[in-house]
């Protein structure tokens, strides 16, 4: 079985990534590395970056992912999400939404992989989001509770609201397809 490191001690995002990663016979393993996140205006140049660095402190094929969460109108926060997220407070949030023309929003999400030779290969997408009128769900998390699927009535913090792994798991595919296909 062939195998590729993920930059993460995250074991539940081990998981997501084996369960699309042993469909092609390959095995996802934790590395973890104090490689500090640089600021950068796209998820895929902090992608970029930490896979570049982790392989050149291990020449191991390493993948690292990263999301962003924008409001359209506002194309903000993106790569400061958790940032703002901390910062700025569910409510705060829809006050500000209000005050704009549209409820769109969308997450960016980027891959970026270092194969055996060190060669960088990127991966990005977008995940159209609604921002809800009302807050809703698990008080424990914060912009989730107005974030939700076009044509969705629950947001992230309801239950069953943001269980769809096959959504967020297409770089993770895209990476394994092109692993499975490399000699």
């Amino acid at each position: 079985m062939k195998h590729v490191y993920i930059l993460t001690g995250n074991t539940d995002k081990i998981k997501a990534a084996n369960h699309i990663f042993h469909k092609f016979e390959i095995e996802v393993l934790p590395l973890e590395l104090d490689i500090p996140e640089i600021q950068a205006s796209t998820s895929a140049e902090i992608a970029r970056h930490a896979v570049e660095q982790a392989y050149k402190l291990t020449d191991k094929p390493v993948i690292r992912e990263d999301h962003s969460f924008y409001i359209t109108e506002l194309h903000f926060p993106g790569p400061f999400m958790a940032y703002a997220d901390k910062s700025i407070s569910a409510e705060q949030l829809l006050k500000i939404v209000d005050t704009l023309e549209s409820r769109k929003a969308y997450f960016e999400l980027a891959a970026a992989y270092a194969d055996n030779q060190g060669q960088v290969h990127e991966f990005s997408y977008q995940v159209p989001i609604v921002i809800s009128s009302k807050i809703r769900g698990n008080d424990q998390l914060g912009w989730e509770r107005l974030m939700m699927l076009p044509g969705d009535t629950r947001t992230f913090a309801e239950p069953g609201g943001a269980d769809r792994t096959s959504l967020w798991a297409r770089n993770y595919e895209a990476i394994a397809q092109l692993i499975h296909e490399q000699k």
